[in-house]
């Protein structure tokens, strides 16, 4: 592990999910998390969350920093950064006032470092307003 990302000094993480972990729900933490299993729902924090190189999230995320080195889809708001490393992939939604994309990640999506949490555009077409307009 590297010295200079403390996020991922194992010291640092209060709790761990590992790659045999398979977690559908809710999660709410304080402190570092590090998940290398599966998860599905929703995390919330004000700290940070690490998807490690075999985690696979399909979550609403709303955090102070995420680390994705695994594959996350799905809508991410976080108050300090996001960061996406090399063989990662991300899909969906981001929003942070700091963003790193490593060469080799993947990035699918739309991007808000505004901090306007109005401009976010859902990507799923409303059907009710697109026929009402075409009356």
């Amino acid at each position: 592990m590297s010295a200079k990302n403390n996020a991922d000094n194992v010291k640092d993480i209060k709790a761990y999910l590992g790659e045999d972990t398979v977690f559908s729900g809710t999660l709410t933490f304080n402190g570092a998390v590090r998940i290398d299993g599966k998860m599905d729902g929703e995390i919330n924090t004000d700290d940070t969350l690490i998807v490690g190189e075999n985690g696979v999230i399909e979550a609403d995320i709303n955090a102070g920093t995420v680390i994705c080195r695994g594959k996350i889809k799905g809508t991410i708001k976080a108050s300090k950064r996001i960061e996406i490393h090399t063989n990662s992939e991300v899909v969906g939604s981001i929003a942070a006032p700091a963003l790193l994309v490593e060469n080799g990640a993947i990035f699918d999506g739309t991007c808000d470092m505004t901090g306007d949490d109005g401009k976010i555009i859902k990507l799923v077409k409303n059907e009710e307003a697109e026929s009402a307009t075409s009356l």
